[in-house]
């Protein structure tokens, strides 16, 4: 398989101290984690001197000796301790980290991150802070005004405890105070008890945790042209259809081939036993690339779904990793690969719930093209052009596709082993 790194989320949960926001965390990752979602999570620190080693320990001794980095493993743990001579950003450390379906943050508020507030009734700089949130909010002010300046003169509100207020990153608030609730409401961002946690991680998965991704690999049966299956057609020793899967699988949540031969495949269960690959027919009895489409968002069972022709030989996961990031970031329902040649549906990402009634209308249209969809009102398409596309995957050729015997070989005489 291929090792593909897939960037991980972050959601910042803030509040000063005492405010309850550790205690919160802890539940919100014990349920995250009940839930299936892998969690990462980084504790910030203020002040200088932090030890994670304690010392006469092997690793502090080396640490005291002059080493700049030590990695202590064991079997079952990897940790790193390394000298910093200037404070990492937040942002450098979530990089660092990927692969996590989501990654808790507690503290950087200043991050950019998305942030939760906390704030505690038995915490008397939260009821300050609390205050001043409700007063701003009232005055029609926004998130992002410095309600710092807004409460000036008001002697309820000493500068101290006027540290570490909402920002315009404040996505929810996490409280038992009425002025904090009433400032919530007023900004427009929901706000949750310290019990809801059910109801906070629905929050984060809903809007901020990795889309689970299916893959759907539509191998469809017996090509004309090429004269038997593409799929089965030997490619570098193996079945094309084994290269397509290893290539896209390290970034699917599932495998999904579309085939009218699945007898034929059954093989590829006992090839990839630790995959989530499943066979599914034709939806429909009349061909077009539109009713395969159609068949693919039927057969996903999660909100994103790439759709990858199985004669591409380079299809690339870290494009569909790309069209996953644009397709949150923009909110598209369509993210699809544009160039000289016009659209590249067959390599685009599709988000199910809305493709798929959309597709639908236009099957009873009488419409066959995988495009035709795209003017319809209810679908957001997003043109994912060449720049971007070699941004992902610098070495191209991702939509090469071999419709012949002749252009099979061709390809796997000029780039076997690529």
């Amino acid at each position: 398989m291929i090792s593909i790194d897939v960037p991980s989320p972050a959601v910042a949960i803030v509040g000063r101290h005492n405010s309850g926001k550790t205690t919160l965390i802890e539940r919100v990752i014990t349920e995250l984690t009940a839930r299936g979602l892998d969690v990462g999570s980084i504790k910030h620190h203020s002040h200088l001197g932090i030890e994670v080693d304690h010392p006469g320990k092997d690793s502090y001794r080396h640490r005291q000796a002059g080493a700049t980095e030590t990695v202590i493993a064991a079997p079952d743990l990897l940790a790193r301790i390394r000298t910093l001579h200037e404070e990492v950003e937040c942002s450098q450390i979530v990089a660092s980290m990927p692969n996590h379906d989501i990654i808790v943050v507690e503290g950087y508020r200043k991050s950019g991150l998305p942030t939760i507030e906390v704030m505690r009734a038995g915490n008397e700089s939260d009821v300050a802070v609390a205050a001043m949130f409700a007063q701003a909010a009232r005055k029609g002010a926004t998130l992002g005004t410095d309600f710092v300046q807004e409460s000036r003169g008001d002697e309820r509100f000493a500068a101290d405890k006027a540290s570490k207020m909402p920002t315009s990153d404040t996505v929810a608030v996490v409280t038992d105070i009425p002025d904090a609730q009433e400032a919530a409401a007023l900004f427009n961002v929901p706000s949750f008890g310290f019990d809801d946690v059910a109801a906070i991680v629905d929050f984060l998965i809903d809007h901020y945790a990795r889309p689970r991704v299916s893959v759907v690999i539509q191998a469809g049966g017996e090509s004309r042209r090429m004269g038997r299956s593409k799929a089965t057609v030997p490619f570098a020793g193996r079945p094309l259809i084994q290269r397509l899967i290893e290539r896209l699988a390290p970034v699917a949540d599932e495998i999904i081939i579309t085939t009218n031969e699945a007898p034929n495949l059954e093989f590829l269960h006992d090839a990839y036993p630790d995959l989530q690959l499943t066979l599914v027919p034709d939806a429909f009895d009349f061909r077009g690339a539109l009713p395969g489409i159609y068949t693919a968002l039927m057969g996903a069972r999660n909100p994103y779904v790439a759709i990858v022709a199985c004669d591409m030989v380079f299809a690339s996961g870290r494009l569909v990793v790309a069209e996953s990031l644009c397709m949150a970031e923009t909110g598209a329902d369509v993210v699809v690969p544009v160039n000289k040649h016009g659209f590249e549906p067959f390599h685009a990402l599709y988000r199910r719930d809305t493709c798929l009634p959309a597709v639908r209308r236009a099957i009873d249209e009488g419409q066959k093209r995988a495009q035709a969809f795209f003017d319809d009102p209810a679908v957001k398409v997003y043109e994912f052009d060449q720049e971007r596309v070699l941004a992902a995957e610098p070495r191209g050729g991702c939509f090469i596709n071999a419709n012949t015997p002749d252009e099979l070989k061709r390809i796997e005489d000029t780039y076997l082993g690529e």
